[in-house]
């Protein structure tokens, strides 16, 4: 799918999302099931790439609180997507808290020196992989360079909203998201079809023709 044609159908989701969100804040509860179908399948990708197979428990104590809260907010649907989000990965952080187990990684918030990555290395990892194992290969990325790039590539934020969902500078992010892009490209290069040798090479997404 070309990025144009990507981009019209994120927004006619997120327009179709917000007028679900303002009907189901005035208690219409078909309207709150089909922003749920809407959301929940990316932002179930999202938890797994944080907490891997307990993204279900954790993707329904968000829920909850979405369901309760979903009075209080306010903007569209690009802005519901980014307040869902935020509110997963605040549950996300809860619970690896609780199991002792939230991940360490290192994060320089220096300028890099390097070109930029391709931006379409995660697309190209769920085309090369399954969805299951392009998530594992993001999750044994750093956490903040695995956020970045599920905030942007999952649930399909810009990076100024995905600052604001992690609470940092959109430079930083930035940064992150380059890093983990560089990095998931070591891990998918041994996957990639035999004979293909560059991310432009027509083989490496569809396979030798």
């Amino acid at each position: 799918m070309s990025k144009e044609r990507g981009d019209r159908r994120a927004q006619a989701h997120d327009t179709e999302l917000g007028d679900a969100v303002a009907r189901a804040q005035q208690g219409d509860e078909a309207a709150f099931s089909r922003a749920y179908r809407i959301v929940h399948p990316p932002l179930l990708g999202f938890l797994r790439g944080l907490v891997g197979d307990d993204a279900e428990d954790v993707a329904s104590e968000a829920w909850l609180e979405i369901a309760r809260d979903i009075g209080r907010f306010r903007g569209d649907g690009a802005g519901f997507r980014a307040w869902t989000a935020s509110i997963a990965r605040n549950r996300a952080i809860d619970h690896l808290r609780r199991i002792r187990s939230r991940p360490r990684g290192t994060f320089l918030e220096n300028d890099l020196a390097e070109m930029p990555a391709r931006q379409d290395t995660a697309e190209e990892a769920f085309e090369t992989v399954s969805t299951q194992e392009a998530l594992a290969l993001i999750a044994r990325l750093p956490r903040q360079q695995a956020e970045a790039v599920l905030l942007q590539t999952v649930i399909g934020l810009d990076g100024p909203t995905a600052a604001r969902v992690l609470g940092k500078r959109p430079g930083a992010v930035r940064s992150a998201t380059h890093r983990g892009l560089k990095r998931l490209e070591k891990h998918l290069a041994p996957l990639r079809p035999k004979g293909c040798v560059t991310d432009s090479d027509p083989c490496a997404l569809g396979g030798a023709r």
